[in-house]
């Protein structure tokens, strides 16, 4: 029996987020009655079985009628951002959805416009929407310094919130997603740059949207799972793209050739971004992070490390004061990237875990550099540190094309 067809999903991936799922819920609504009120419409819940009775939350959303409800459940005990999406991506090609739009359940910042911002684009032919934010520098730390810069890198486009929690995307690219590897990462915290990285090197449509400032429950910079699962999986999407930007742009007729341009986006919704949400951070507390990170894993970065940029590190830690400027930084991981190619499971648990205390080390440097000044001065700093990685890309030529030793 054909399940029910549908032309505009708003889907909210959720776990435990009973508190503000209802808000989001309830607007979500609203801007579809208002934006989309000739079409057949729905809004699904995908959820980890949520001790919290999310479910009923979202049940209790008060919303227009003539707007569907669903709720999906992965089974107890499994759990993962990426398996969410797994069930919204089924139930979107079942339902033949023309138009996806993707929100966080913490948000607090929705507005209705927000479903015009992110649907009316693929709507208008475009496959994949990425959000434009006004986020506070303490807030995207994973964005801004490992996954911006790569996209901006290595794929060549300007796509500023590559893993925004927040996007919309088109039938084409939702079948196209299902058609990928996905790995045990890619089914928890990776399904974010996993969905921008395939879009990006698919050749689909991508465009930003402008959505202002976003609240939503920030935190400082963490290690653990989601740190893990989003390198990992950035890391292997990138290798299996490899012939898309490395032998791309090699021209093997004669000298080696690197394409610096960097393309930008068409972009739709606000032009002008508001002040972003207000944010504090405990320094104390990240350098304390830092230090017992590095004193854990002080092996693994003597490991991988070339000697001058250990030596760096290590004066850094004795001392007790952070300098990791753009350009140590691109280096440090450029090099573990590409030991990552080829490395082992285990290995490339290691490497991972190298990269935890010198995060935190660029993190501790950029907060340093940017608290005193505005919001406009990080961001510029931020887009001076993906021109950094892009500038660089001949070290990583010569990582695969040298003498496949670490320079």
């Amino acid at each position: 029996m054909k399940s029910k067809q549908y032309d505009v999903v708003v889907g909210i991936p959720s776990y435990n987020e009973a508190a503000t799922i209802a808000y989001v819920t309830s607007v979500a609504g609203q801007g579809l009655a208002q934006y989309f009120p000739d079409t057949r419409n729905i809004i699904v819940n995908v959820d980890n079985c949520s001790p919290d009775d999310t479910r009923g939350a979202f049940f209790a959303a008060d919303i227009p009628v003539g707007i569907d409800k669903h709720y999906i459940s992965t089974p107890e005990g499994v759990k993962g951002k990426g398996n969410n999406f797994w069930n919204l991506f089924h139930f979107c090609k079942e339902a033949g959805a023309a138009i996806v739009i993707v929100v966080d359940a913490d948000l607090r910042s929705i507005t209705p416009e927000w479903i015009s911002y992110l649907g009316y684009p693929i709507r208008d032919g475009q496959d994949f929407v990425t959000p434009l934010y006004s986020r506070h520098q303490f807030d995207g730390t994973i964005t801004n310094h490992l996954c911006y810069p790569f996209v901006y890198s290595l794929a060549g486009l300007d796509v500023r919130q590559p893993i925004g929690g927040d996007f919309a995307f088109s039938r084409k690219l939702c079948s196209y997603w299902l058609e990928q590897k996905w790995d045990d990462m890619t089914r928890q915290y990776g399904i974010d740059i996993f969905m921008s990285l395939n879009a990006l090197f698919g050749n689909f449509k991508i465009c930003q949207a402008g959505m202002g400032s976003k609240v939503h429950n920030a935190s400082a910079p963490k290690l653990g799972q989601m740190f893990e699962e989003v390198v990992y999986t950035l890391f292997s999407t990138l290798h299996r793209n490899r012939n898309k930007w490395l032998e791309e742009y090699i021209d093997k007729s004669s000298d080696v050739i690197w394409k610096h341009q960097v393309q930008a986006v068409e972009q739709y919704g606000l032009e002008k971004m508001t002040e972003p949400q207000t944010l504090s951070i405990d320094i104390v507390k990240l350098k304390s992070d830092c230090r017992d990170e590095y004193q854990r894993y002080q092996s693994l970065v003597k490991r991988y490390l070339n000697p001058y940029a250990f030596a760096r590190i290590d004066h850094m830690q004795s001392m007790d004061y952070y300098d990791v400027d753009i350009l140590l930084w691109s280096h440090i991981v450029y090099s573990l990237f590409y030991l990552f190619d080829e490395a082992t499971e285990d290995e490339k648990k290691d490497i991972i875990n190298a990269l935890k205390p010198l995060y935190f080390a660029r993190s501790i440097t950029f907060d340093y550099e940017t608290f005193r000044y505005s919001i406009n001065f990080a961001e510029a700093e931020v887009r001076n540190q993906a021109m950094a990685f892009l500038c660089q890309k001949p070290y990583l030529l010569g990582l695969y094309h040298g003498n496949h030793q670490r320079i």
